[in-house]
């Protein structure tokens, strides 16, 4: 199932809730949420091969800033498409965008950025993005723009 709420973004995971998502009131916490944005922006960086770089260079990624806005309640039963795609990069950054997209709702249920900081695991210090990492992430981001059909003319 595609949902065109996330054709704009190369990754998108899909989970199902799971009945220890749920809190006390009935929906899912809001602090799962988070995990599920890390779920697919684990999937993101290994698709652009930032943990290789961080096994050969340690240099790897660290949360610096996260938020999320949530618009409809997800509960079980549901089915979740979580999309992740970058919005900017820096020298030593990157801002990802995340969208949750619910199956029972067939809507937005939550949408959020992180922004991911470069780090030096060997230094304990905050670093250049790896070399080639801003190619690749480019090259993913553009693989979406080339699937949408292009108007004719």
């Amino acid at each position: 199932m595609t949902f065109p709420q996330l054709t704009a973004f190369p990754v998108v995971v899909v989970e199902d809730v799971s009945w220890g998502d749920m809190d006390a009131f009935q929906h899912v916490s809001n602090i799962v949420y988070f995990e599920y944005f890390q779920n697919a922006r684990i999937d993101y960086m290994t698709r652009i091969g930032w943990f290789a770089l961080m096994k050969q260079r340690g240099l790897g990624p660290i949360v610096a800033s996260t938020q999320a806005r949530f618009r409809k309640p997800v509960y079980y039963p549901d089915r979740l498409h979580i999309g992740a795609r970058v919005l900017d990069i820096g020298t030593d950054r990157i801002t990802f965008e995340h969208k949750i997209v619910s199956e029972r709702w067939a809507d937005v249920a939550a949408e959020g950025q992180c922004v991911i900081v470069s780090m030096d695991y060997n230094a304990h210090a905050k670093a250049p993005l790896p070399e080639g990492l801003r190619e690749r992430i480019e090259a993913l981001e553009e693989s979406v723009k080339m699937e949408k059909p292009q108007p004719q003319q």
